[in-house]
């Protein structure tokens, strides 16, 4: 007779708050509670000229900014997913949006998603920032489990995912239907476990000692947080 196994016990869990924070700010970047009378045009604009950052996204481009402004305000208004602007401390510029979704408290499980930046803001310290202080308000707060999904097709973000030390956990095929074409959907995630192994290689890759005068990081952040992944992209490496 086989003997009956189940998982860990978990005691104590406290089911965690939903997203409440209306301001997070980090030494780079500065995320903002989305709204659109302040955010909407600015954003509109640092898009411009570039539809292909719309390329994974299953909305947009947008033709006008009467479009774009609705679809903001019909996104600031939702607490699922729960959008933030993102703002470049070093320019005062605001450059993009990302947010919280599948926000599942009871489970201890929250999402980053959403993700849209503009060109000026792509590959800088506050991007990079801005998607920490996301994980690093999660974990705070008691979350168990923090998850990245992306089209497996968007090799920029499946990097971004295992640059900040989420785990890769497989493809899940034909997940949907977006804008007419098939999307398989890459996962990766980290839990609590992983939290304070991450905590450390985050603050030493912000840490202004990281950089050199001209802003480019001494460590990168993949190769700090690269032994607290438990599993690596096949399609990139452990890199």
């Amino acid at each position: 007779m086989v003997e009956k196994q189940f998982g860990f016990p978990v005691p104590g869990f406290v089911t965690p708050p939903t997203p409440d924070q209306l301001v997070m700010t980090g030494r780079y970047a500065q995320l903002e509670r989305l709204d659109p009378d302040h955010h909407a045009d600015v954003l509109f604009r640092a898009n411009a000229g570039d539809a292909s950052v719309w390329d994974y996204l299953p909305y947009g481009p947008f033709a006008s900014e009467a479009g774009y402004i609705r679809w903001l305000r019909d996104m600031a208004a939702l607490s699922d997913p729960f959008f933030y602007a993102v703002r470049d401390l070093e320019t005062g510029q605001v450059g993009g949006v990302m947010s919280y979704l599948r926000i599942t408290p009871d489970m201890g499980a929250i999402e980053l998603g959403h993700i849209n930046l503009s060109p000026q803001i792509q590959r800088t310290r506050a991007a990079t920032e801005a998607m920490i202080l996301m994980i690093s308000w999660a974990f705070g707060v008691g979350y168990r489990r923090f998850e990245w999904k992306c089209d497996s097709l968007n090799v920029p973000s499946r990097r971004a995912g295992q640059r900040l030390g989420l785990s890769y956990e497989g493809v899940f095929r034909q997940a949907a239907v977006i804008k007419g074409r098939n999307r398989d959907t890459a996962w990766f995630a980290a839990t609590d476990a992983d939290w304070p192994a991450l905590k450390v290689a985050y603050e030493a890759w912000l840490s202004p000692a990281n950089f050199d005068t001209n802003g480019r990081q001494i460590e990168g952040l993949g190769d700090l947080t690269r032994l607290v992944r438990v599993s690596a992209d096949p399609t990139l490496g452990d890199s």
